[in-house]
C-alpha cells in the first residue's frame, strides 16, 4: 500500500493512504528511499509559517521505479537525488539557467507532492544520478548541499576568501563544506549546541564561536553567510563582522523585518544578497557541484545525519528535528528501507 505524509496542523502529521502513482510523459517515478526533514519544514511545524497543502519533504534520494513516454536520460533502477523544481523550461530565466527564479516556478514538497512519501512523480529533468560511493542518505544531502554551493558562488567565495558563517544548522555546517570546496582558505562559523560545535571541528572548520561572539572572529571575512533566519539579529551581525567592501549572503527565514544600520550599509559599502535555492549558472548546475563534494567527502558528510527513522515514526522524527536538545543535526526519514 502506498502511503505519504498529511500535515495535520502546526506540530501535527499523520501517516495516510496514497495513490499509486504512473508516469505521464516526460516523467518518472522514483521511490523514495530517504527525504530530510529541512529547517524550512521546522518553521511551519512550528507554527511559524504556513502549513503546506501537500505531502511535505524537498531533500529527496531514491530509486526510479518507472519511467514514462519520451525520457531517455533516465532508466528504472537508476538511484537519484531529486532536485525538486518544476519550471516552465521556455522563460527567459529559465533559458539562462535560473530556473529558481521562473514565475512559474513549482516546488516539490511545497506547491507540489513531495518525499515524505512511498513515491513521487517527477519531471525525468529533476533527476541527478548518484554517483558510486553515494548512497541514500549521503543522496538525500544534495539538496540542502546544493543550496550552500548556490549562496556561496552568490557571494563569491573562491581562493584566498575568508568566510564567516552564521549559524550551524545543517545549512550552516554545509555552508563550510561548500565554501572549502570553492577555496576559501579561512572558514568560521558560530555554533550554539554541542553537537553542532563537534561537527563544525570535525567538517574542518578554523575557527567555532558562540553566536554572541562573532566579532572574535580571528580575521575579518571577505564573505558572512547568514544561515539563521527566525527573529535573530544575526543580519546585523553579518554587517559588523564583514570587511569594508565585503559580501554578505543571506539563507536563513527570517519571520520578521530585521533590523539593519543603513549607515554602515553605505560606509562600508556592503552588497546584500538573497541566496533561493539553486540553479544552473555557467552550464553547471549546483545539484552536480553538491554530488562532487558529496563524493570528495562522503565519510565527513555522513557524520551528520544523527537521527533515522521510518515514515511511520514521521512524527516523532519532526519531533526531534524542532528540538536541538535532542542531538538532532539532520534527520532522515525512510519511507522505504534498503
Amino acid at each position: 500500500m502506498a502511503k505519504q505524509l498529511r500535515v495535520v496542523e502546526a506540530g501535527k502529521v499523520e501517516v495516510e493512504e496514497a495513490a499509486e502513482l504512473s508516469p505521464a510523459s516526460g516523467e518518472v517515478i522514483v521511490e523514495v528511499r530517504r527525504c530530510g526533514v529541512c529547517g524550512s519544514d521546522l518553521h511551519w511545524f512550528k507554527g511559524h509559517g504556513p502549513l503546506p497543502p501537500v505531502c511535505p519533504g524537498h531533500e529527496i534520494s531514491g530509486i526510479v521505479s518507472s519511467v514514462g513516454r519520451d525520457v531517455a536520460t533516465i532508466r528504472e533502477g537508476d538511484r537519484v537525488a531529486v532536485e525538486p523544481l518544476v519550471r516552465c523550461g521556455s522563460c527567459e530565466p529559465c533559458r539562462r539557467g535560473d530556473y529558481h527564479l521562473c514565475a512559474m516556478l513549482n516546488l516539490h514538497g511545497i506547491t507540489l507532492p513531495g518525499g515524505m512519501a512511498s513515491s513521487i512523480s517527477a519531471p525525468a529533468y529533476c533527476l541527478f544520478p548518484l554517483p558510486e560511493g553515494i548512497d541514500f542518505e549521503l543522496g538525500a544531502l544534495t539538496e540542502p548541499l546544493a543550496v550552500t554551493v548556490h549562496a556561496a558562488r552568490l557571494g563569491g567565495v573562491g581562493p584566498g576568501s575568508r568566510v564567516l558563517i552564521l549559524g550551524a544548522g545543517t545549512v550552516g555546517l554545509l555552508t563550510a563544506c561548500a565554501a572549502r570546496h570553492l577555496g576559501a582558505e579561512f572558514v568560521a562559523i558560530t555554533a550554539r549546541h554541542p553537537q553542532q560545535k563537534a561537527m563544525a571541528e570535525s567538517l574542518g572548520c578554523n575557527q567555532v564561536l558562540d553566536p554572541g561572539d562573532f566579532h572574535q572572529v580571528q580575521c575579518e571575512p571577505s564573505v558572512v553567510i547568514e544561515t539563521v533566519g527566525g527573529n535573530a539579529p544575526t543580519l546585523g551581525d553579518a554587517m559588523m563582522a564583514v570587511q569594508k567592501g565585503g559580501n554578505i549572503v543571506v539563507v536563513g527565514l527570517f519571520e520578521q523585518s530585521p533590523e539593519i544600520n543603513p549607515m554602515l550599509l553605505i560606509l562600508k559599502e556592503l552588497r546584500i544578497s538573497g541566496s533561493m535555492v539553486y540553479n544552473r549558472s555557467g552550464g553547471v548546475a549546483d545539484f552536480h557541484t553538491a554530488l562532487d563534494i558529496l563524493s570528495a567527502r562522503a565519510d565527513d558528510l555522513t557524520g551528520l545525519i544523527s537521527h533515522r527513522f521510518p515514515l511511520e515514526q514521521a512524527q516523532a522524527a519532526f519531533d526531534t528535528a524542532a528540538d536541538k536538545h535532542s542531538g538532532a543535526v539532520k534527520v532522515l526519514i525512510s519511507p522505504n528501507e534498503n
